[in-house]
């Protein structure tokens, strides 16, 4: 259970919940936030859908503590990669400001589905919500769904991706009064430092040099164009282009390798102020008493 001196300390903190589409970046961006001595960002607990099951914002907030500090110390790896910053914070903090969970595309396809989820969404947390939106080439990130997923024709990947898009859209309206965060991933390797800065002073958070210059180590060179890992028709090329228009946050992305976002210089960072499975072993250590009907799903 949280300690006195947590329960306090939740009450000063901001939450950070991630929105987005599958294979963007997240895990990277959300490794770095976990570095700094004032965030901790679990990586893929789910928070929402333990809300759904009737867990408190206790319950909740203690294994995302839990969920950051195991994933530390396994290196923060995740699909092959270690997203571990040395000299830095991950698992641990010195004065909690922020914490959150990385599940972008569950998150935003939540959104989409039922209007009334946001609602739901802020009741449950019960603290100040801030959102950060990765965004990817559209190209890069279907391609990468598809490689994931191959038994989907890339009709189902592109009718997902877009109906995340429209998840994500419906939070933008200035109606809803939201704080969000655009990242564009290759924006963000191009230029990692000013771009996290930027990141965490939307945050609410100051960020270090030396903290900057740890995080950025990790960075990758350049971001992967797995556009070009799997075969296109024109057909399915100008589908995606064509859908594309709807969304602002797309504007500038293309197939064309010359005129992707990387080479079309976006803006560096854009404010609209308006790993579950290893988790379930930490309910059964008899700290967290689970609701009633709660089942372990796979």
């Amino acid at each position: 259970m949280l300690a006195d001196g947590m329960k306090v300390a939740v009450r000063h903190t901001d939450y950070c919940m991630f929105v987005g589409y599958p294979r963007t970046g997240h895990s990277l961006i959300g490794s770095l936030l976990d570095a700094h001595p004032r965030i901790v960002i679990a990586h893929e607990l789910d928070a929402l859908e333990l809300f759904q099951w009737g867990f408190s914002q206790r319950q909740v907030f203690h294994l995302l503590l839990e969920n950051s500090r195991k994933m530390a110390a396994a290196g923060r790896s995740h699909h092959g990669y270690s997203y571990g910053v040395p000299n830095q914070w991950q698992g641990r903090f010195e004065q909690l400001q922020v914490l959150g969970d990385k599940k972008g595309a569950a998150s935003a396809w939540r959104f989409y589905l039922d209007p009334g989820f946001l609602q739901f969404a802020r009741n449950r947390i019960g603290i100040e919500l801030k959102f950060v939106h990765v965004i990817r080439n559209p190209y890069d990130v279907l391609a990468t769904m598809s490689h994931r997923s191959p038994r989907k024709p890339l009709d189902t990947h592109i009718d997902v991706f877009f109906q995340l898009c429209s998840g994500i859209e419906r939070l933008k309206k200035p109606s809803q009064g939201l704080q969000i965060y655009d990242v564009r991933l290759e924006s963000f390797i191009g230029d990692p430092k000013p771009q996290l800065e930027d990141l965490c002073s939307f945050i609410g958070v100051k960020a270090e040099c030396r903290y900057l210059e740890d995080c950025a180590s990790i960075v990758f060179k350049s971001p992967k164009k797995s556009r070009f890992d799997i075969d296109w028709s024109r057909g399915a090329i100008a589908k995606v282009r064509e859908r594309m228009q709807a969304f602002t946050f797309l504007s500038g992305y293309d197939y064309d390798e010359e005129n992707a976002a990387s080479k079309s210089a976006p803006p560096q960072g854009m404010r609209s102020v308006l790993g579950r499975n290893a988790i379930w072993g930490m309910l059964t250590t008899g700290k967290l008493l689970l609701p009633q009907g709660y089942t372990m799903m796979g």
